[in-house]
């Protein structure tokens, strides 16, 4: 059986320290045995959960649904429409995000094409900026 301490473990997985330790208090990830020396050693499973762990925190699913997804994921014989259903509500909000970012780059791309590029006092997206009230996007 392999055993890492929390710096390999940080290597293997690319996940800091500081926040292995984190999860460790938030119950992400078992408290892992110590030595004799109280060093923390970690087995391949918590390597394992460590990179599901980082892999869905960069794909951006929030910790709830993390949490979620780790506890159905101990249960192998159980239907995989919980995760699907928590994989579509995440979905559903990176649609809305990339709406709101289309809409926010477009009206960034019109400011600059508004502007003419002469001094401040003229500046058309100074002025943009200084009247939200007529912004056309959300953000």
């Amino acid at each position: 059986m392999s055993e890492y301490s929390i710096g390999d473990l940080s290597v293997r997985s690319g996940v800091k320290v500081p926040t292995i330790r984190y999860y460790e208090q938030i119950g992400l990830i078992a408290a892992p045995v110590r030595t004799e020396g109280n060093q923390r050693r970690y087995g391949a499973a918590e390597l394992d959960r460590l990179r599901f762990i980082a892999h869905a925190r960069d794909m951006g699913f929030p910790m709830e649904s993390l949490k979620s997804m780790l506890s159905l994921a101990a249960r192998k014989d159980a239907p995989c429409a919980s995760v699907d259903a928590i994989v579509e509500q995440h979905l559903t909000e990176v649609d809305t995000r990339i709406a709101q970012l289309t809409r926010l780059r477009s009206e960034l791309a019109g400011m600059l094409s508004d502007s003419h590029h002469g001094t401040v006092g003229q500046c058309r997206i100074v002025e943009v900026l200084s009247d939200h009230d007529h912004c056309n996007s959300e953000h």
